[in-house]
């Protein structure tokens, strides 16, 4: 795995349960992973260990979309979420593995989010910058409690 590396850090007013939610139903992936100015499109999920997703980021401005999927290699409700992933592209080559950890602390959620082995072409600060926006639709799907 290479050591293009990035590590995020949130405490977000939801649940674990929310949370593990957002990360393995196909709508609300679509909704809040991809960052400002695309939108997603979830091809495949299947939310099992040794289950694959494929999705797509499409760029609103310009339609250019850039496809990428993987297996989920762990998932323990409300605690953890580990997958890997490959883009299409074959200039972005190798595998992604990203580490979703959640835990319940006084305030809400803390969620720490380690992404290895991100294609040297990728810059990391575009990484984080497009972390940062997906948490921002994360935290905005996840905090409201709308009860019917």
């Amino acid at each position: 795995m290479s050591t293009n590396t990035v590590e995020l850090h949130r405490v977000i007013k939801s649940t674990p349960d929310r949370l593990y939610r957002a990360f393995t139903t196909a709508g609300a992936y679509a909704k809040w992973l991809p960052p400002y100015g695309f939108f997603g499109t979830v091809h495949e999920m299947d939310g099992r260990v040794g289950g694959r997703y494929r999705m797509s980021f499409t760029n609103l401005t310009n339609g250019h979309s850039h496809s990428f999927g993987g297996e989920y290699l762990e998932l323990a409700p409300g605690q953890r979420v580990r997958y890997s992933a490959v883009f299409d592209d074959p200039q972005l080559p190798g595998q992604m593995q990203t580490t979703v950890q959640m835990r319940e602390v006084l305030g809400g959620v803390e969620v720490r989010i380690t992404q290895e082995g991100i294609p040297p072409q990728i810059p990391l600060e575009m990484c984080y910058l497009g972390w940062q926006e997906s948490l921002e639709q994360l935290a905005k799907l996840v905090e409201p409690e709308i009860r019917d």
